[in-house]
């Protein structure tokens, strides 16, 4: 049975559209609760000097081999005067945190609410709360010159293509996002690599990061793309004021 062009306006004409709950307060609300807990990141971290943010899953023990790699990969980065920047919670990030005291570094944490409450460890200099994550990922990608990813789950996974597609569409520098752990990741980069195979990224996207288990090559591309390309310096020492009483 044909349809005619009458019918077909006249069915259309009968959708009814949902509608839902307003309320420009709570909107407005939100817009103050956001710009204040931004305000709060910013100050809290402003003096924390150049980071390596390290991502990594909060369920790895101490005993775990991702552990140990994630402490001795957060060391080296350390020893290059980064200050070492996580989530602040227990597992790789506690690695990491950890890796950093090692060597005498400097250790942050930005932490995130969750209904379960997740404490930060106990290897931070400093550590902020923060609620929602789109704020802390504004204020990793803020103060860190380098993305580490660890092996991990969704949120790892958020963080590590969120950079991506901050460098890919030009939002940010490009800098060094640096993955660990080849056999963990395989099917994440079979997948990225069928991605650039159909067209849906570019073959060079494809090489807006790179892969490896070998630390003393993360080291030398931190060197040259983000020391050298951010033209980072040794912090100058404070000198202090005799005529004040100070010490050095």
């Amino acid at each position: 049975m044909k349809v005619s062009s009458t019918q077909v306006n006249a069915n259309e004409s009968e959708i009814i559209f949902l509608d839902g709950p307003h309320s420009r307060w709570k909107e407005l609300k939100f817009a103050f609760e956001t710009l204040f807990e931004m305000i709060k990141g910013f100050r809290a971290l402003h003096f924390i000097g150049p980071c390596i943010t390290i991502f990594g899953s909060a369920r790895f023990k101490e005993d775990h081999p991702y552990y140990d790699l994630t402490r001795k990969v957060a060391a080296a980065l350390a020893k290059l005067g980064f200050t070492i920047l996580t989530g602040g919670g227990p597992g790789l990030m506690e690695a990491a945190n950890r890796g950093a005291k090692d060597v005498n570094g400097r250790s942050v944490g930005c932490n995130i609410q969750l209904p379960i409450e997740q404490k930060p460890n106990q290897y931070l200099d400093k550590w902020i709360y923060i609620k929602h994550f789109f704020i802390r990922k504004v204020l990793l990608v803020k103060y860190s010159f380098a993305f580490v990813v660890m092996p991990g789950g969704y949120g790892t996974l958020d963080e590590y293509f969120e950079a991506l597609t901050l460098i890919q569409t030009h939002k940010i520098d490009d800098f060094p996002v640096i993955i660990f752990g080849k056999e963990y990741h395989k099917d994440l980069l079979e997948h990225i690599e069928q991605m650039s195979k159909n067209s849906t990224i570019t073959k060079n996207d494809a090489h807006l990061f790179i892969v490896t288990d070998d630390i003393d090559e993360a080291v030398n591309l931190i060197v040259e793309k983000s020391i050298k390309q951010f033209n980072l310096h040794p912090k100058a020492k404070i000198k202090p004021f005799k005529w004040l009483f100070e010490k050095g």
